[in-house]
């Protein structure tokens, strides 16, 4: 009980409610905090998954393109060995030649170079286009080293179409050995940007496909000035070469933005790709997100606070009501008396403590004799003030500090008198009798008429084997026989110490006793 009342002390303070809004205000602040680092790493999961799903899409889609121009270049190489192919027409000699290119459709030009990188052949048709390519790197490349397999050239200007193009090429060796040309096919820059375009990265985001040298041949969205520029003593381009396939965040060289890469080697081509997310990009929607939810969690923090000062405020002021309240909850609204709930919580109380020091118990059950002839001959407002001046004479005639009147229905009212013989209680039960024969109730002028109740009354020795409702049923038992014998009377039933009793006992224990004239 002790510790009860201390508790209810203190959450009546508003020093501990003020204490518990800040304590509140700390837990949203700190949950907001963890929230917001979750949302951070979702983001950049989110930015590298989706630079890895990029990467897998464009190296797909570069590697075989490549393959297929590649083979293109293989079958060109191989037709050339066949036996009579010079004595064959030069037009079906062409188509025999370059069948296989027309499975690459990004595919530009492709010729074949003999020794001295003249044009022997072209697939756009015969007689070929003449030009000289001697001069070029790849095939000076592969005039040098006869081992080269495929050759991929830097960024260059085709000679016959004008545009940027990069350059795939394979040697070709006559007979004995020796250098017999090149077979070489152009896949236009334009291809990547076809390629690319297709792909949202974001502001500052960038995609760099790089030669295995250093040599940049194409960066998306902004396209490389002429000459390509080469990144081989860059560091980011030194961790490409060093790990091959991974992601990282540094700055970039060129513009000093800060970027997440993700990169990959192309298959087993010679080529290395990127793309390159902004960190400022990746974080922008969780920043626009965190100043929301930061405003939003201050916001609540100080109403948080605001709220718990008033509540120290108001704590008292709503504890009053609600005892008010409580008080309402057990109290019959028309007469203001205790209720039934009332009574049945009092009556077990008294219960215990009567059997507790072994004494004994009555009940009275009040019942206002034909009430239904009041509502139905002046009304309810009529039947109303009859009920009032029932409770009325029932508080005078029970009048001891630990009994207890009660409306316990309609026109039903109890009686509890602990501590009471039952010639005590019928006593109390005559003066009932004569307190409401003395009642005068007006309607319009008019009297009512006089006011008759009937009683039951019941007294019992409360023991181990028995109940309130025991008793209850005794004097409900004994109202009963009241109204059977002509009303206006107390009837009462005695309850032994240790038997129980049925609800309605037999007529030789029921009697009458001071019946009001």
């Amino acid at each position: 009980m002790g510790l009860s009342a201390s508790l209810a002390r203190r959450v009546r303070s508003a020093w501990v409610w003020i204490g518990l809004g800040i304590l509140a205000s700390l837990g949203m602040v700190a949950v907001c905090a963890l929230m917001l680092l979750e949302l951070r790493r979702d983001a950049w999961d989110k930015a590298e998954q989706t630079s890895r799903n990029l990467l897998q899409v464009i190296e797909r889609d570069i590697d075989r393109n490549f393959e297929i121009i590649d083979l293109a270049l293989q079958a060109v190489v191989e037709n050339l060995k066949m036996p009579g192919l010079g004595g064959i027409s030069p037009e079906f000699r062409q188509l025999i030649l370059f069948d296989r290119a027309v499975n690459a459709k990004d595919l530009g030009v492709m010729l074949v170079l003999d020794e001295n990188g003249d044009t022997a052949f072209d697939a756009a048709g015969w007689p070929a286009r003449r030009l000289n390519n001697a001069a070029r790197a790849y095939f000076q490349a592969h005039k040098a080293d006869p081992g080269r397999g495929l050759h991929i050239s830097r960024p260059l200007v085709s000679q016959l179409t004008k545009a940027r193009a990069v350059v795939l090429s394979r040697r070709i060796d006559k007979a004995d050995g020796s250098f017999g040309g090149v077979v070489l096919g152009s896949l236009s820059l334009s291809y990547f940007s076809r390629l690319f375009d297709r792909i949202e990265l974001g502001r500052a985001g960038t995609i760099n496909l790089f030669l295995q040298d250093g040599t940049r041949l194409v960066r998306h969205p902004e396209p490389d000035p002429e000459p390509a520029p080469n990144f081989a003593q860059a560091p980011n381009f030194q961790r490409f070469l060093r790990e091959g396939k991974g992601s990282f965040v540094a700055a970039t060289q060129s513009d000093g933005v800060e970027r997440f890469y993700a990169f990959t080697r192309v298959g087993s081509l010679p080529l290395i790709l990127n793309v390159a997310l902004s960190t400022q990009a990746i974080e922008a929607e969780w920043r626009a997100k965190a100043i929301v939810i930061v405003c939003t969690v201050l916001c609540l923090s100080s109403l948080t606070v605001g709220l718990s000062l008033l509540v120290g405020w108001e704590l008292r002021r709503r504890v009053a009501a609600e005892a008010g309240l409580a008080r309402l909850s057990r109290t019959d609204v028309l007469t203001d008396l205790p209720n039934r709930r009332h009574f049945e919580e009092a009556f077990e109380r008294s219960w215990t403590e009567v059997r507790r020091r072994a004494g004994p118990i009555c009940l009275l059950v009040v019942d206002a004799d034909h009430f239904k002839r009041y509502n139905d001959c002046y009304g309810h407002a009529v039947g109303d003030l009859v009920l009032c001046a029932l409770a009325r004479a029932l508080g005078l005639s029970a009048r001891r500090p630990g009994d207890l009147v009660a409306r316990v229905g309609g026109e039903e009212f109890a009686v509890l008198l602990p501590d009471t013989d039952a010639e005590g209680a019928a006593c109390v039960a005559e003066a009932v009798h004569e307190a409401v024969a003395a009642l005068v109730v007006e309607a319009e002028g008019v009297g009512v008429g006089p006011i008759k109740v009937s009683i039951g009354l019941a007294f019992g020795l409360p023991d181990m084997d028995s109940s309130p409702a025991d008793l209850l049923r005794l004097a409900d038992a004994a109202l009963y026989e009241a109204k059977a014998a002509g009303r206006n009377r107390t009837c009462y039933a005695v309850m032994g110490r240790g038997r129980q009793r049925a609800s309605k006992p037999d007529s030789s224990r029921l009697c009458v006793v001071g019946a009001a004239a």
